[in-house]
């Protein structure tokens, strides 16, 4: 009986732990950001969604952003300028330390031309819990 209840216990943690973390494990830092950039790049906001939680936030200069409506509502209006034919985008920079990562960027797309922009991501448990944007853009 004893052996059982072991056993019983040790399905129900593999269980949760697949369950929280597809795999078993969650995405290191690196992971969810190349993940993250390489949806933003696809245009795939389902997929750029699935790195927010319930609680995320984005910070931006006009503001904050919570929750997954008003984030999905950002990367909706992103995702629409970003795919405009002659759009061009560099990555400049980036930094990972443990659980933040930090990239530089520029990028022009049809609307308008962004001169130096700025993300920090701060990642727990395989998601963006808090985001920052800081860009200096003018519009063409």
């Amino acid at each position: 009986m004893k052996i059982l209840k072991r056993a019983a216990a040790l399905v129900m943690v593999c269980l949760f732990a697949t369950q929280a973390f597809p795999g078993g494990h969650a995405l290191s830092t690196e992971e969810v950001l190349n993940k993250h950039l390489t949806s933003f790049g696809a245009g795939d906001v389902d997929a750029i969604m699935e790195d927010y939680t319930e609680d995320s936030v984005i910070i931006l200069q006009s503001g904050v952003l919570a929750g997954p409506d008003a984030i999905r509502g950002l990367f909706d209006a992103l995702v629409a300028e970003f795919s405009k034919p002659g759009m061009t985008f560099s990555l400049d920079a980036t930094h990972i330390n443990e659980d933040v990562a930090f990239i530089v960027w520029h990028a022009e797309t049809a609307d308008n031309v962004y001169e130096y922009a700025t993300d920090t991501f701060v990642i727990k448990d395989g998601k963006i819990r808090t985001q920052t944007v800081a860009f200096a853009a003018s519009a063409k």
